[in-house]
Formats: structure tokens, sequence, C-alpha cells
């Protein structure tokens, strides 16, 4: 029997159906029978207790230039759902801390994916050190001398903002690159946040592997190729997907993580692991999806949604 299924995303007009990975579940969700509605995430509304959401119903088909349907806005009460699909993208600022603490209030009798309890206490960039003996050396902090000390340490750095997301302002310093205090002073005018410096890994130039995991379990992977000059990989700053498979050290890492994104009810991740390392848990809106099915022949909306229907019928056998 169909399900009344809500996503929370970004506006669907502005999306690459080719690459984006909710386009790809709401499509397998149609197929399925299940009745979708789309509304922002600025479109929620918390009243009398209720989770509400101007919502419009949703169809959509697999048509570059015509690929969605929006009807009229209502007002959706969404404890009245049966899954609501979290998929805005970061940033991973307070709008979407406060979206996780409105949907808390209904998960999981409606079923929310990923649960927003631990989409707030997993930060990308926090999360991972969790797993120290999976990351290269790491420093999370607003402290110059501690940033110096560590650069004296490991010579070739990179700095990146805790709460950034698809590769912005990630920087690379090298031994002979004089800029790092200039960095470190705009880094102070645009967060007030500590940021992360890591040891430099040159493995990236030969790309970085986003793993998607489903409910703990490795279920493909892309590695992504950096453009010439270019310290990321991430494909929308012009990085290139290439087909590949996991090594031991890749297996080893979603075998380690795997229980406890499982425990979390985190059941759609995107790990990003450069050489032996594990760089971030990404928890909010992995992506990816599209273009390991293309390579690999493998529909992993399907296999996301398999997993998505198991965790909401099994929330309803309770005794």
């Amino acid at each position: 029997m169909g399900l009344n299924v809500a996503i929370q995303m970004d506006p669907i007009e502005a999306i690459d159906i080719d690459a984006d990975s909710t386009f790809a579940l709401a499509v397998e969700a149609q197929r399925r029978g299940h009745t979708l509605i789309h509304y922002l995430p600025q479109d929620l509304t918390f009243h009398h207790g209720r989770v509400l959401a101007r919502a419009r119903p949703l169809e959509v088909r697999r048509i570059s230039g015509d690929h969605y349907t929006l009807g009229a806005f209502e007002v959706v009460d969404l404890s009245e759902l049966d899954i609501v699909l979290m998929r805005q993208d970061p940033p991973f600022d307070m709008a979407y801390i406060t979206a996780t603490h409105l949907l808390q209030h209904i998960h999981p009798a409606t079923y929310v994916f990923n649960d927003p309890v631990e989409v707030r206490n997993a930060p990308e960039k926090l999360f991972v050190a969790h797993f120290p003996e999976l990351m290269p050396p790491t420093l999370i902090t607003s402290d110059r001398d501690q940033i110096a000390e560590f650069r004296e340490e490991y010579v070739d750095i990179i700095i990146k903002p805790l709460y950034g997301n698809g590769g912005a302002g990630v920087f690379h310093v090298d031994p002979a690159d004089d800029n790092l205090n200039a960095l470190l002073e705009m880094f102070t005018e645009l967060y007030r946040e500590p940021i992360v410096v890591q040891r430099y890994l040159p493995e990236v130039r030969a790309g970085d592997k986003r793993i998607i995991l489903i409910d703990g379990v490795a279920a493909g992977a892309i590695t992504r190729i950096p453009k010439q000059g270019e310290a990321r990989s991430n494909l929308h700053v012009g990085g290139t997907a290439v087909q590949t498979s996991l090594t031991p050290r890749e297996e080893e890492i979603c075998n380690a993580i795997g229980p406890e994104l499982r425990e979390r009810g985190l059941v759609f991740v995107g790990i990003d692991v450069i050489g032996d390392y594990l760089t971030e848990i990404n928890v909010t809106s992995p992506t990816g999806i599209q273009e390991i099915g293309r390579f690999d022949g493998v529909s992993l909306e399907s296999d996301l949604w398999d997993a998505f229907e198991a965790r909401y019928h099994s929330s309803r056998a309770w005794p």
C-alpha cells in the first residue's frame, strides 16, 4: 500500500535531474505508488504542539525541462503523514538545526529520514572526530598558536570552515604559502566557530572517494577526480566522477562506522575517503547515487526505499 511522503528540500525547479539524489528518490517513491508532497524548510510552522508545512502535491518525471508538477498550496499536519525525507542542502546553520528541532516533534510517529536528532548531533566534520583512528591528523580550534604548531609539525596542511559544505572555503596551504595569517583573519571575519586544520593528503590528486552507506552497509562508491590546479574534488566545483570499487581499507572503515550509523538511525550516509583516511561523514543531504547507478548498473534509490520502508514498517510493529 502506498505511503504518504513529504520531501523537505530546496526548490525543485533548480535541480539537475541527472545528478540530484533527492530527485532519484522521488522518482522511485512515485514508482512504488507513494504519494508525494513538497515543501521548503522555511515553510515549516510549529503551532499548538503541531508541526505544519505549507506544502504542495508533487509529481515527478525524468524529462529535462519538464521534470515536475506542483499542485496548489495547502497547510499539512506532518503528523498525519507516514514519512518525511529531510533533504535540503547545507549549510548546517541555525536554520538547519531549527528544522531538526521541529521535525523531532513528529519522529518516529511520522518517520523522518535521517533521524533529525542524530542529524543535529552529527555535523560532518565533527562526527568524524568520534573515529580518530580512521581520520588524518586533525586540529579543530580558533587558537592561532595551535594552528602554527600544527603547521610546523605537518608542514603541508588544509584549512576549512567547520560547518562549510561542498568544498566551499577549503584552502591548501603548502610549505611555501605565506598566506596563512591572511586566511585566518578572513576566517575570523566570516565565522564565529573554530576552523578545521588537517594534514594535506597528496593522495587527493588521484581523487577522493564518496561511499554511500545504507543503514550502515556500504552500497556503492565513486571516485571524484579534481580538475587540474584544484585541491577540491567536489563534482560541482569541476571534479570528475569515475567508476571505482572499495579497497580493503575502505571496507574496514565502513565496517567500523556502520554499526554506529545504524544505531543512530542514519540510514542514508555518504562518507568521503582520501587515501587511507576518512575525512567526512555526510548525513544531512548525501549525494552520488545517480552517478554510482550509471557506473555500476544498480539502483541505490531502490535500495534506500527498501531500507526506509523496512524502518517505517518495523516502527509500526510496536507491541
